[in-house]
């Protein structure tokens, strides 16, 4: 028998994660079919399907082909129910990984070996077909190694079994069928992933620009606006302690004198606008903190050691951290005379490390404004803000979010 193997989809959509319903789609609807196509091979199991139909008793027919649709049901379910998110590993490698717990992916495995297993009773060496099966799924749903030992111990089995039980024919071809899907599988999955980590990559590139963007703004708007308005404040303030000075009883001078001290007092409400506006525009986000903190850090001549990415952070947590990031940086390069700073970020929690002069007498009596605005943000978003000296021998700034608070904040937050 000539088996032909499932393999993947075609990556001409690459760019697009047929496996990910929340995946931008420039083409339409196109990547849709990414799944479809992936399910398109279960059409290989007709055969022992159609072998499970020949046994000889109505008991082995049965169970044959409830094998058979039991493994074309869970791969079937595994392409279009489980899409790939992802995930950080150790060292703060990214990769891609399925919506599945390891105890959820032994099992979706287990059953999916069985099933393999009641159609051998009735179809015997044709039912190995599903073993290939097995061997896309694993790829799809746990981490590499032990992929590689499914599909190893797979391969085996099609290779021992019909050699050592009587009336089976060897069908060597299985082999080769289970080696190009799960290389095919293996290497579309990778794209996918690779097509993930960019489209990240992009959007940290885009929240970049829109920051600067949004900073240049404001500072033009500053420059322009609260320089003028500053101009008329003091004009207007001088004029009036000119006329003043002049000013004789309740004459047109005095009137002179306060209709100028109204328009000073709208030129400082306009300017006290003005910077309302400014601060209104400036958004801090993690990835332009991350940015500025090196920058500034850099030019102080300070040895900081900062993470190269924010993809561990959630973007509820993003604002939270950045602020943490600043009131941190600002410290360091305020306060603490610190030579080495080392900055660490994962999913709940961002510190700020240094080797400076220690705790700040700020903190030490509960906290300057910094602080004090930097707690009342962090009860808000579920998280607490801790402050201590540093392994480093400085100052130490943590923030940890706690389920427990944020899943509360969520509740009580409007």
């Amino acid at each position: 028998m000539t088996s032909t193997s499932p393999t993947a989809p075609s990556a001409g959509t690459a760019g697009d994660d047929p496996f990910d319903p929340d995946a931008r789609r420039p083409l339409g609807g196109i990547p849709r079919f990414g799944p479809v196509l992936a399910i398109i091979w279960v059409v290989f199991l007709v055969e022992p399907f159609q072998a499970s139909l020949d046994a000889p008793t109505t008991l082995l027919r049965v169970v044959g082909a409830v094998g058979v649709l039991g493994v074309a049901g869970i791969f079937t379910a595994t392409f279009l129910r489980f899409r790939r998110v992802t995930t950080v590993g150790d060292g703060g490698r990214t990769t891609g990984r399925p919506m599945l717990s390891p105890r959820a992916a032994a099992l979706l495995l287990t059953l999916q070996l069985a099933c393999v297993g009641l159609s051998c009773l009735a179809a015997q060496q044709h039912g190995l077909v599903g073993l290939i099966f097995v061997c896309v799924t694993a790829i799809y749903v746990v981490d590499g190694r032990t992929a590689l030992w499914v599909v190893g111990l797979s391969i085996v089995v099609m290779v021992v079994l019909p050699r050592l039980l009587p009336g089976w024919e060897p069908e060597d071809g299985n082999v080769v069928g289970a080696v190009l899907a799960s290389a095919a599988v293996f290497g579309f999955t990778q794209v996918i992933d690779r097509n993930r980590r960019l489209r990240e990559a992009q959007q940290q590139v885009a929240d970049l620009a829109v920051a600067r963007e949004r900073e240049r703004i404001a500072r033009d708007m500053h420059d322009v606006l609260g320089h003028s308005l500053t101009v008329i404040s003091v004009k207007a303030e001088l004029a009036a302690k000119l006329l003043a000075a002049a000013r004789d009883g309740d004459g047109p001078t005095a009137r002179a004198a306060a209709e100028v001290a109204d328009i000073q007092g709208l030129a400082r409400g306009a300017l006290a606008d003005v910077r309302g506006t400014v601060a209104g525009a400036w958004q801090v986000t993690l990835a332009g903190e991350l940015a500025a903190a090196r920058s500034a850090l850099d030019a102080a001549g300070v040895e900081a050691e900062l993470p190269g990415a924010v993809d561990a952070v959630p973007a509820e947590r993003r604002e939270l951290f950045a602020w943490v990031l600043r009131e941190g940086t600002t410290n360091v390069l305020r306060h603490s005379g610190a030579s080495r700073v080392v900055v660490t970020v994962a999913a709940d929690r961002l510190v700020v490390d240094d080797d400076g002069a220690g705790v700040p007498s700020s903190a030490r009596d509960g906290g300057g404004h910094g602080l004090t605005g930097l707690t009342a943000r962090a009860r808000a978003a579920g998280a607490v803000l801790e402050t201590g000296p540093s392994p480093l021998g400085g100052f130490r700034l943590a923030v940890t979010v706690r389920a427990d608070l944020s899943a509360a904040g969520a509740r009580i937050d409007p």
